[in-house]
């Protein structure tokens, strides 16, 4: 677990999951993310994805909880997604956030993925961290530019133009 001043980040747990099916089911929050909001079945099935990259990987999203009032607001972290993007980007660590419309405009996703960062350091000293954003949505792009990431050009993504990001670690 990782506490930061107003949040705490942990592998998600099964109460996790209402909440979790909420934020996939907002209109609001998929908007940029490429996909439908989610149905149930796919919102669980994408749920149980946590459990696993943890297991396999030793690393995954954080559920993001905040602290004040112990509600789950998210998910932040790094995953091997294997989206086919190239020797340059799918060997390496890739961020991603997701918050609910209740986390978002608070600073939270900057607090949670740079704490996700030093954590990910700490445990494996990637030589770099990678992630694609779609080009309509400014706050991450602008969030993974406060984080450090360099736009490296446009992929293709699921029928989708994304821009690609990188982050080298020092």
């Amino acid at each position: 677990m990782i506490e930061t001043e107003r949040l705490l980040l942990r592998p998600h747990i099964a109460s996790d999951l209402a909440a979790y099916t909420a934020m996939s089911q907002d209109p609001e929050v998929m908007q940029y993310i490429g996909r439908e909001p989610s149905t149930g079945d796919e919102a669980w099935l994408r749920f149980l994805a946590h459990f696993g990259r943890w297991k396999l990987l030793g690393y995954g999203l954080f559920a993001i909880i905040e602290k004040e009032t112990g509600l789950f607001i998210g998910d932040a972290g790094f995953s091997d997604f294997r989206r086919g993007l190239g020797s340059d980007f799918d060997p390496f660590h890739e961020a991603a956030w997701i918050l609910s419309t209740a986390g978002q405009n608070k600073g939270y996703a900057f607090e949670a993925m740079t704490a996700a960062h030093i954590w990910l350091e700490k445990q494996y000293k990637p030589e770099k961290t990678v992630c694609i954003i779609s080009p309509e949505n400014e706050p991450s792009i602008r969030l993974a530019s406060k984080l450090g990431y360099q736009e490296t050009g446009i992929g293709n993504y699921k029928d989708s133009d994304v821009i690609m990001f990188e982050r080298i670690c020092i």
